[in-house]
């Protein structure tokens, strides 16, 4: 369906409302569908977690018995029978321990490769409104550095913060156990310790997500002029573009060293309040080991042993390092709270375009009927102007159509709605007699084949590329292809031929020769519907001509829709469109069109004109 000015706009704006979300841990349930289907291993680690701590919490108790019985002759077979449940504990933990990491690791693990795929798979599915208001290096920072960072949490971190609150909780009830005059004491002083982590934990979010997004710049801006390197030479802007990156580095490292620093401030606030504590309730347990029963009244009244003593401490040692480490790990799941809530931000951008409940297919075959019918469209970043105003066409099944006009008429808008990249605001448009707003998209495009300006093609092989339209294709279907679109002459005389192997956006390869491996991905598609971009302005005259006897090839007995420049390449087209601020202003042979004067007219005596003077 077609969607609203409004609709876009609520899309074009979705990247910038994160800043305005809260601080709180609630972005990680996002990460709950992903957990579900993992029910069983998690519970594993659960329950390998609570023995390892329940192992841990025995050792102290045993060690307590040590002590209390002493190392005499009388007691040996108690001494042993205290060392055996020593080692017996001791294994119980190494076994449980490892089992944690294992199953903890593994979720860790493919927890991450489910987000990873999620977000690419959603990412693929929407629409150039969203590319025109977010970076594809800002994309890829966030299926990487951030999907790190929730991996860490995943696989490590919760389990370590869940690990140490058990034994947290474990030791603390084993405390009051042991003692409870002692462990009260150790609560209230808990308590003064645990404020000031609290704020700090705040302080490392902000600057957590600060530092993400300065990742996400300096990967877009990495992103960005890698891709445009040659352009880069070629204008030698390489010092400026060093200096913007680096700018970009230093913006990043300077929020990183404040999270370090509030993570630092955190750490230390928590351990040295947490043993000060410690050394303070010691000393009382000590006095109350010196004094006894019989001592002083009031702190140090009551009698403990050595052993109660030691246990208790060991206690307070696991209690301490427990709220240590989820004061550690407190930072990771603040950073990766940030991290969340970006990938989430990307998860729930709504695609523009999406299939209507119950899309009306189209006819089989198709035969490449297209018909607007009084179609205004608007960009989303450009609601002031109409794009496309008014705008009628309609073209007949194998019959080719250029469109001509200037810069700016609306001609490369008619292949985007076509593709639906982008939905009319106003007026119909058909294919084959079916509204494309209620076909599914996926079953419009696949009845599209399309050949641009510049092509791109991927570091696959050349067979590859060539099917990339149609995976399926048999070899002989792609040798085929490429005979048709004269690309057999150039792949034949490369080592490899088909399975020669091409760099980055085909970089090996002259412009000629991208062109006509494009062709000949656009005839093995074999639709109905062919969209021709200027597929020969940027060609020399040898490779023009091999172009233009493929792209001959290629529009044989298919609907053809050509976005011309270069009018000396359409005027064997029986009908050409001209068009003016997003109309059709005029039609008919390029003869005819130059015979009325006007618009076409004046265009063809500036390309002609130009071209007898050269």
């Amino acid at each position: 369906m077609a969607q609203s000015g409004a609709e876009y706009a609520e899309q074009v704006q979705y990247v910038a409302q994160s800043r305005a979300k809260g601080r709180s841990l609630k972005p990680l349930k996002a990460l709950v569908p992903f957990l579900k289907p993992y029910r069983g291993r998690i519970g594993l680690a659960m329950l390998a977690l609570l023995t390892s701590s329940a192992a841990t919490l025995v050792l102290p108790a045993v060690l307590r018995g040590l002590i209390d019985k002493g190392f005499s002759a009388a007691q040996i077979a108690a001494v042993s029978h205290y060392f055996l449940l020593f080692l017996g504990a001791a294994a119980v933990l190494g076994a449980a321990t490892a089992t944690r990491y294992y199953f903890v690791t593994w979720i860790g693990e493919r927890v991450i490769a489910d987000l990873r795929k999620a977000v690419f798979d959603h990412v693929l599915d929407l629409t150039p409104a969203f590319f025109e208001v977010t970076r594809t290096g800002e994309v890829l920072s966030r299926l990487s550095a951030d999907t790190t960072l929730i991996q860490t949490v995943v696989g490590s971190s919760a389990s370590v913060a869940l690990r140490n609150v058990v034994m947290f909780i474990g030791g603390l009830a084993l405390m009051f156990v042991t003692d409870i005059k002692l462990t009260t004491l150790v609560i209230l002083a808990v308590v003064l310790v645990v404020i000031p982590l609290i704020l700090f934990g705040r302080w490392v979010r902000t600057l957590s997500r600060q530092s993400q997004d300065r990742i996400a710049d300096t990967s877009a801006h990495a992103g960005e002029t890698l891709n445009a390197v040659a352009t880069v030479q070629a204008f030698t802007r390489e010092d400026y573009e060093r200096t913007r990156y680096a700018d970009a580095v230093e913006d990043s490292f300077a929020i990183a060293v404040r999270r370090t620093y509030a993570r630092a401030g955190m750490t230390a606030a928590a351990i040295f309040g947490i043993f000060g504590c410690i050394a303070a309730v010691g000393w009382v347990g000590a006095q109350s080991v010196i004094h006894g029963a019989g001592g002083p009244p009031g702190l140090f009244a009551h009698a403990i042993s050595v052993g109660q003593l030691v246990q208790f401490i060991f206690y307070a040692l696991l209690v301490a390092g427990g709220v240590g480490a989820i004061s550690e790990t407190w930072g990771d799941l603040q950073r990766a709270a940030g991290a969340s809530e970006r990938l989430v931000e990307l998860l729930t951008v709504p695609p523009a375009i999406t299939a209507p409940r119950h899309p009306q297919p189209l006819p089989v075959p198709a035969h490449g009927a297209v018909r607007f019918e009084n179609v205004e469209f608007r960009y989303p970043t450009r609601p002031d102007s109409a794009a496309l105003n008014g705008f009628s066409l309609a073209v007949d099944p194998g019959e080719a159509v250029a469109l001509v006009g200037p810069s700016g008429a609306g001609k490369s808008t008619v292949f985007q709605l076509l593709l639906r990249f982008y939905a009319a605001q106003q007026g119909r448009i058909s294919f084959d007699g079916v509204d494309i707003a209620a076909a599914d998209p996926r079953a419009v495009r696949r009845a599209i084949a399309m050949v641009a300006q510049d092509p791109v093609i991927f570091s696959g092989s050349i067979a590859d590329n060539i099917r990339y339209g149609r995976p399926e294709a048999s070899d002989d279907e792609v040798r085929a292809s490429a005979d048709g679109a004269a690309a057999l002459e150039f792949v034949e005389k490369l080592p490899d031929g088909f399975a020669t192997l091409l760099g980055e956006r085909g970089v090996t390869l002259s412009g000629g020769q991208r062109q006509r491996l494009a062709i000949a991905r656009a005839m093995l598609r074999n639709a109905p519907l062919l969209l021709l971009d200027e597929a020969t302005s940027a060609l020399d005259a040898e490779n023009e001509r091999l172009v233009q006897h493929g792209l001959a090839n290629l529009m044989e007995g298919r609907t053809t829709l050509v976005i011309a420049h270069r009018l000396a390449t359409i005027q064997r087209l029986k009908r050409i469109v001209v068009m003016d601020q997003g109309r059709v202003v005029d039609q008919g042979s390029h003869d005819a069109l130059v015979a009325k004067g006007g618009l076409y007219a004046r265009l063809a005596s500036l390309q002609f004109s130009g071209a007898r003077g050269e």
